[in-house]
């Protein structure tokens, strides 16, 4: 397990940008895939992006929009999101990649999350 720490969220208008921040503690996740997902009101988490071998994976809903990039000297993932439009309202979570897909059940030591708000 490698515990994270979300921050960065906040209340933005449509259209605006947020730079959400995950740090890990304890361990490098020099060597770790770290993910990017949110979950919504009422719905389930879901895949937002994803940073393995320094190539980036994107769910098409923030692909263009949305940046992940990871600083290893910094044990820090981020996730740059721009054009942000209320329909990315939601808790924004990072996680270890552990498995192979980009399924929930591939991620673990999940951070707290970290709430995202676009208003309209």
């Amino acid at each position: 397990q490698v515990p994270l720490v979300e921050s960065g969220g906040g209340l933005v208008q449509a259209g605006g940008s947020l730079r959400l921040s995950c740090a890990a503690s304890g361990r490098t996740i020099s060597n770790y895939a770290m993910g990017w997902f949110r979950q919504a009101p009422g719905k389930e988490r879901e895949f937002v992006a994803l940073i393995r071998g320094g190539s980036p994976y994107y769910a098409d809903s923030v692909k263009g929009r949305f940046t992940i990039s990871k600083d290893n000297a910094k044990n820090t993932v981020y996730l740059q999101m721009n054009s942000l439009k209320p329909e990315d309202t939601a808790v924004y979570y990072c996680a270890v990649q552990y498995g192979v897909t980009t399924s929930l059940a591939a991620f673990g030591s999940w951070g707290q999350g970290t709430q995202v708000t676009v208003s309209s």
